[in-house]
């Protein structure tokens, strides 16, 4: 049974996975309406206005001045990955891609991860891990190729899969490199710094690509796209990384991590309901796939 002194950190971490899964057919509403850079920028600046406050008030600024070259170097390379790469991707991908289709993919995220961790780190699997990273991994076959796995060796992937596969390498460039230059730096502060690096990149490379014309458009946007778009900023950025904190503080790294896994079944679901996505065999089986073999790859970790 839950005890009840432990409700409140998993109903947070319920909101949390609610938040990011919707975070899929949000991003697809902006990338429909709105120039992706731009997009990317303004939803970073609006988020930190959240983040920054956060963090000053947590007293992560006093511990900046220690900070050596090599760390201030590391941070901006994770805002240049984590941040720039993976926000930019994601919403040029959703422009191609169903968000439901896009949200399962990312289930290779963890797998692509622990193998480099295993390489890198010399991490250790063990049975259950394999498993689940062989469930994982066909199961995202299954989705991008939509059933039929020939077309990745036939070179038919669209635009919109290799963008999304693009967010894969920045999420594990960003997670491995975290292990690299931000051991010692809470959560918090790390989030915090690499989003102000990334969100400076944004902004310069929306100028240099989409012009001012590029955040006009998206100022000039309808009601729908602006309400995806501060949805994403406060909710599923600001909002959601708050609650993903404070559940790893309260319930460990591992309890909260095994939310993550139904991130991906919350995107498809909320995708169904609010964009009317269509919910093809391959989706159903494919995701599945992935979706259990995350689970297990998590219990087989802990």
């Amino acid at each position: 049974m839950l005890r009840l002194s432990n409700f409140g950190p998993h109903a947070r971490m319920l909101g949390m996975v609610i938040l990011w899964g919707a975070s899929w057919p949000a991003g697809r509403i902006v990338a429909q309406a709105m120039p992706p850079l731009a997009a990317a920028s303004l939803r970073f600046v609006l988020a930190l206005l959240v983040l920054l406050p956060w963090m000053y008030h947590s007293g992560g600024f006093a511990q900046l001045k220690n900070w050596s070259t090599k760390r201030w170097m590391g941070m901006a390379l994770g805002g240049f990955v984590g941040v720039f790469g993976y926000a930019s991707l994601f919403l040029s991908g959703l422009q191609y891609l169903p968000a439901g289709k896009a949200a399962l993919l990312i289930t290779l995220n963890p797998v692509v991860t622990l193998l480099l961790a295993v390489w890198l780190f010399k991490e250790r699997l063990n049975a259950i891990i394999g498993l689940g990273m062989t469930m994982a991994f066909c199961g995202a076959i299954i989705v991008i190729s939509q059933g039929n796995p020939l077309h990745i060796l036939q070179g038919q992937l669209g635009l919109g899969e290799w963008l999304i596969l693009g967010c894969v390498a920045c999420w594990v460039g960003y997670t491995l490199l975290g292990r690299w230059v931000m051991n010692g730096v809470d959560a918090l502060s790390a989030t915090a710094v690499t989003a102000s690096f990334g969100t400076l990149f944004l902004i310069v490379a929306s100028l240099l690509v989409e012009g001012p014309a590029g955040v006009q458009a998206a100022l000039h946007s309808g009601w729908s796209a602006w309400g995806a778009l501060l949805f994403l900023a406060f909710g599923a950025t600001a909002l959601a990384y708050a609650w993903f904190f404070d559940g790893v503080k309260r319930l460990g790294a591992g309890a909260a991590a095994g939310y993550i896994t139904l991130v991906p079944v919350v995107g498809v679901a909320v995708s169904a309901l609010l964009l009317h996505e269509a919910l093809d065999t391959s989706l159903l089986i494919g995701g599945t796939l992935a979706v259990l073999g995350t689970a297990i790859m998590q219990r087989g970790r802990r």
